[in-house]
């Protein structure tokens, strides 16, 4: 097992993204605290991820409550190996129509957030421990009435360099996967029902050069690799998980590509 004996703290843990990395942890021997604002998802992860989960009910806007649910992971099982400051919400901020509390809201959660999770969770750390952070393809994208969300998950990109830095002292890594088009929650906004979500996959395959959306899987598959000691000589890094679309734009059927 290639998590045995390690223990992880994943902000965003019953959703997502978040709850697929869980489940890809616990298979492979880790002990996981998960944390998201509501309590019925919380439970339901709980239920089905099983006695080696720790649910715990906080909101990464409100960073004593991220402080508190680090310390009780600790209480629970000890210092932490894996970090995956991964919660993040989306939402249209177009120019001209977005008004300060909505612009703000998704920079606590998506940048604030994810800097005092690491920040609260530094001291509890072991050494050559694993923090993973999430970003995005927006952050390169220039996608039209997405400033905010770009924008946080550009300072990610920039952050976790910088974090990757102030941690190699203790051999702690610091990493980041940057998913594109994949299906979770967070699309729910723009395809609010099973018929949207369809179209939304169609249209936006025919930007992807492998001509699919990913998986949650697929993240927590990367996410994985940069929790375990397969990558112990790793910081710093960013691995993007986008089916081609940003690395290789013109395979995309949108190009013509056959």
């Amino acid at each position: 097992m290639r998590l045995k004996g390690k223990t992880a703290f994943i902000t965003g843990g019953n959703s997502g993204i978040g709850l697929a990395t869980a489940r890809a942890f616990i298979a492979e021997g880790a002990k996981v605290a998960i944390t998201g604002r509501s309590q019925k998802t919380l439970d339901a992860a709980a239920a089905e991820l099983g006695e080696d989960v720790l649910a715990i009910r906080a909101d990464v806007q409100d960073v004593p409550s991220i402080e508190r649910a680090v310390v009780r992971a600790v209480e629970a099982f000890g210092k932490l190996d894996i970090v995956f400051a991964n919660a993040g919400i989306s939402g249209a901020t177009p120019l001209g129509e977005t008004s300060l509390d909505a612009f703000e809201s998704i920079v606590r959660t998506n940048l604030t957030g994810a800097f005092f999770t690491v920040q609260a969770a530094a001291p509890h750390l072991n050494d050559r421990a694993s923090v993973i952070l999430n970003g995005s393809v927006h952050a390169v994208m220039g996608m039209p009435g997405r400033s905010a969300y770009a924008a946080t998950k550009g300072a990610v990109r920039s952050m976790t360099r910088v974090l990757a830095a102030e941690l190699a002292p203790r051999g702690i890594r610091v990493n980041q996967v940057t998913p594109g088009a994949h299906r979770t929650p967070i699309w729910s906004d723009v395809a609010p029902d099973a018929a949207a979500a369809s179209a939304l996959e169609e249209r936006l395959a025919t930007a992807i050069p492998l001509r699919r959306m990913g998986d949650a899987r697929e993240v927590a598959a990367v996410a994985l690799f940069l929790a375990s000691d397969e990558s112990s000589n790793v910081t710093g890094a960013e691995i993007v998980i986008d089916g081609g679309m940003t690395g290789a734009p013109f395979g995309a059927p949108v190009h013509g590509a056959r």
